[in-house]
C-alpha cells in the first residue's frame, strides 16, 4: 500500500461521521457536491486530518482541494515535506 493509499483509506474511515451512510466515499467523492459539507464540517473535516497525520494543513491549499483524492494528495505533500 503506497503513502497515498494509506492517506486516502484513514480519510475514507475520518469521513464515515459527515456521510451518515449517504454516500460511498472514495477518492472521487466531492467534499462539498456529493458529502454536502458545510463550511463548519469543512473545518472539523480539517482538523480531524491535522490531528490523525499530526500536521498543519495550511489555508492557501484549501481553494484547490475539491475531492476526498485532492485532500489526500495535499496531506501526502505536506507529509513529504516534514
Amino acid at each position: 500500500m503506497t503513502e497515498y493509499q494509506r492517506i486516502l483509506a484513514d480519510m475514507t474511515k475520518g469521513l464515515a461521521p459527515f456521510t451518515k451512510g449517504r454516500v460511498e466515499v472514495n477518492e472521487n467523492t466531492e467534499l462539498v457536491g456529493d458529502l454536502e459539507l458545510d463550511s463548519l464540517q469543512i473545518m472539523e473535516l480539517l482538523l480531524f486530518v491535522e490531528d490523525s497525520f499530526d500536521i498543519s494543513i495550511p489555508v492557501s491549499i484549501l481553494p484547490d482541494v475539491k475531492t476526498v483524492g485532492d485532500l489526500a494528495k495535499q496531506v501526502e505533500k505536506i507529509i513529504g515535506n516534514s
